[in-house]
């Protein structure tokens, strides 16, 4: 597959790049997508969600009422779940959601994602960005120039972090920046552009050429 290289000004500057087969033509695996964004979402949890059992509840253990001869149900104690301000049962406790998953599982969901996102017409390449301070509206001007400002979700991967480039992208909504390291196939499942600089598609290749 074949992609046209644009400047920042959104014009074509005439040149190709063939992206590499290994990394945006693999057959994608939709279960291994699946596990890979559940692992993402699980980490994102807190689990910090409490409780309190009956042990934990205040008041009295003191028995209410005698064993037999009231007609009612035998009661030992107000911190009974049975009664309004008692222990509740099999409450929420603080836990970690998080789970395992392989290595080789996970670099395939994202070439999954990657390969996905090609077959799809989502991806775009554009030259290395580079401004030399941050400025939101410089930033904003090159995302209209490659018609990027239309209100839709789009995740820039550049080769290396840019401190300038991630503080002028922040404050636009549904805008991303991400290093090919950082990427996770959640992100790249929910955008609509997948943007990457040439620099970005280079670190891109290094990173899952050189990967067991």
């Amino acid at each position: 597959m074949e992609l046209s290289v644009y400047n920042i000004k959104g014009e074509d500057t005439g040149r190709k790049v063939t992206l590499s087969n290994a990394i945006f033509g693999v057959e994608p695996n939709e279960h291994v997508m699946y596990l890979d964004v559940k692992q993402y979402l699980a980490n994102q949890r807190q689990g910090t969600h409490k409780s309190k059992q009956r042990n934990e509840v205040h008041g009295t253990t003191k028995k209410l009422k005698k064993q037999k001869g009231t007609g009612g149900a035998r009661a030992g104690s107000m911190k009974s779940p049975v009664f309004i301000g008692g222990g509740r049962v099999f409450g929420p406790q603080p836990r970690d959601y998080g789970f395992k998953l392989n290595k080789k599982t996970k670099r395939l969901a994202r070439l999954s994602a990657l390969s996905t996102l090609a077959n799809e017409g989502k991806v775009a390449l554009v030259e290395t960005i580079t401004l030399d301070t941050p400025k939101t509206k410089e930033f904003a001007s090159i995302l209209a120039g490659l018609k990027l400002n239309n209100g839709k979700k789009t995740l820039l991967v550049t080769g290396e972090a840019n401190k300038n480039v991630l503080l002028s992208a922040r404050n636009i909504q549904r805008v991303k920046v991400a290093t090919p390291v950082a990427l996770n196939t959640h992100d790249l499942l929910n955008t609509d552009t997948l943007l990457l600089s040439e620099d970005g598609l280079k670190s891109l290749e290094q990173l899952y050429t050189t990967a067991e």
